[in-house]
């Protein structure tokens, strides 16, 4: 099913409005101007109806560039060496090149979605991985759930700063890491810092995702490459620096569906305690699936030490196992919440650890 011309030009104004402004000038101005062209905004008629938006249009012109790096649209593309601002060319030079363009970019819109396995996010949830390995007393087993690349797997790897309030820092993470992440953290009204332990020992690793993405391809990399905004440079070379530490560390992933292939993946982790992770895949399911998941969660846990880390919006997510707590609402706050929950004699016992920024470059703790 697609949708039409009205309707994918609505989202592109909302796309450039409510997700690209302030945030990325070139982006906004991209897609703004589509909005309000037919030729360019029509060839979004091409995609399913799920993934027809200003995202797609966009990562589907910067693929097309980064193929052809010396046409004069460059300049206004950092990702490949370009430095000028938008100007009164920009909008003629990109609608120009797509619409020449125009048959490989329909092809893209069609058979292609957007691919966001943000690298940063790992700062958001290595707090809470490292407090459920803490507890686990020895080597765990992560299972990411929504995995796309699985470069969150990395996490343990990777070096973190946390750049507190009052001028502290919190330093964890090998010492030296080919990726290195910062995240300012704030503290909520009564809240401590969190004591963030420097290593945390995992002995197996496993992705599951309905589209596994092989970073070994590279023109599966170029395409995650292309779904990054072009004038963010620093997500682009985490990226890149995190699909490189990926084949010195790869782990297992499997192709299937959150619920019905959630126990044979934790199965491939073997009998160590069992983290499970998801960070920003629930909203992706239907309100029933959601509950069928945390559900399949539960009946983990009666064979096995399970944790579930979840970085989703609270309706999403923690919501299904800690009821109740509207002021943390992603309607409201705009923040993901930071999840924490395990379960005893069959109930589930969860906390709500932090709220974190889209990119996880700043969180605020929120328990004691």
């Amino acid at each position: 099913m697609t949708v039409g011309l009205d309707e994918v030009k609505r989202r592109l104004r909302t796309f450039a409005a409510a997700e690209a402004a302030e945030v990325s000038p070139l982006y906004e101005h991209l897609a703004a101007k589509a909005a309000e062209d037919d030729e360019v905004a029509g060839l979004l008629t091409a995609a399913p109806a799920e993934t027809a938006g200003g995202a797609l249009l966009l990562a589907a012109a910067h693929r097309l560039i980064q193929a052809d790096p010396i046409h004069p649209l460059f300049r206004y593309y950092p990702s490949l060496g370009g430095s000028d601002g938008v100007d009164d060319e920009t909008w003629p030079l990109f609608r120009g090149f797509l619409l020449e363009r125009a048959e490989k970019a329909r092809e893209i819109i069609a058979t292609r979605h957007t691919e966001t396995n943000e690298v940063s996010r790992a700062a958001g949830l290595y707090p809470a991985v490292a407090l459920a390995a803490k507890q686990a007393g020895g080597k765990v087993a992560l299972l990411e759930v929504g995995c796309s690349a699985g470069l969150l797997l990395g996490l343990d790897k990777f070096g973190y700063r946390y750049q507190c309030d009052g001028g502290e820092q919190i330093l964890a993470g090998p010492a030296k890491s080919a990726v290195g992440l910062h995240c300012a953290l704030d503290l909520g009204t009564g809240a401590a810092l969190p004591k963030v332990p420097k290593k945390v020992a995992v002995g197996a690793k496993t992705g599951l995702d309905r589209e596994v993405v092989d970073v070994s391809d590279e023109d599966e990399l170029a395409w995650m490459e292309a779904c990054v905004w072009a004038d963010q440079l620093d997500r682009i070379r985490l990226l890149r620096a995190a699909a490189a530490a990926q084949h010195k560390d790869k782990p297992e992933l499997v192709t299937g569906d959150a619920v019905d292939d959630l126990d044979s993946a934790a199965a491939r982790a073997g009998e160590l305690p069992l983290i499970v992770l998801t960070c920003r895949v629930l909203r992706h399911l239907e309100p029933g699936r959601r509950a069928e998941f945390t559900a399949a969660l539960g009946k983990l846990a009666a064979d096995r030490p399970v944790w579930w880390v979840s970085d989703e919006p609270y309706e999403a997510g923690l919501e299904h196992v800690l009821p109740g707590r509207d002021e943390l609402s992603f309607a409201d706050t705009g923040h993901c919440t930071l999840g924490f929950t395990t379960w005893r004699d069959g109930k589930a016992e969860a906390k709500a650890l932090a709220q974190t920024s889209r990119y996880n470059q700043r969180m605020t703790w929120i328990a004691g």
